[in-house]
């Protein structure tokens, strides 16, 4: 990709062992993430990444290279070129006081055989990653805080069922208020229409 003295250039670092989801075989993840996001990608063997471009692109490139990092597969990171949706990272060692808490949590985040983690997904219509002593959330804005107070829900030692109890809850009060402005907006259109048909 050709960069000009107009671009901007920001380091991220990411974990050693997530260098390899970035890059992908023979760099062909880093190349794939290049030209969707028009920017020039360098990461060195220390984790060490360089994002070079144009300020806008480079400033939507970045929370992508970030979520890669944190467990992120890239085809779901790329969902934050979108400005409508949100990153956000949990980390655990502001909670745990030992590896055994963390652990502990982690499973609760998971679930049995991932239950929790694809119920608070589908729910929260969000991703999840539980990767080292993070959880990431991607979603759209809209419901980034649902998701976020849902994992925070099960940190504290909610039982699932309250957190099942609340997404559900959440999602259907997200298809009331759906259904209501798709009505009003059909309201809108007909009341348009027919005055338009008396004039």
């Amino acid at each position: 990709m050709q960069v000009d003295s107009e671009d901007v250039v920001e380091v991220i670092k990411i974990p050693i062992k997530r260098i390899a989801e970035l890059r992908g075989d023979a760099d062909s993840t880093i190349s794939m993430l290049e030209k969707n996001l028009q920017i020039k990608i360098d990461v060195d063997d220390e984790g060490t990444v360089e994002l070079q471009g144009a300020s806008l692109n480079v400033f939507f490139a970045s929370p992508v290279i970030r979520a890669i990092g944190r467990g992120f597969e890239p085809r779901i990171a790329l969902k934050l070129k979108d400005d409508e949706y949100g990153f956000r990272i949990i980390d655990l060692r502001d909670y745990c006081k030992t590896p055994n808490a963390m652990t502990r949590i982690k499973g609760r985040v998971i679930g049995e055989k991932g239950k929790s983690k694809e119920i608070i997904e589908i729910e929260a219509e969000c991703n999840l990653a539980i990767w080292g002593h993070t959880v990431g959330i991607i979603a759209p804005l809209e419901v980034l805080d649902i998701a976020t107070n849902a994992i925070f829900k099960l940190i504290e030692g909610q039982p699932h069922a309250a957190v099942y109890l609340y997404l559900e809850k959440n999602k259907r009060r997200r298809k009331q208020d759906e259904i209501r402005d798709k009505a009003k907006m059909w309201d809108a259109q007909s009341t348009h229409k027919n005055v338009s048909k008396k004039e």
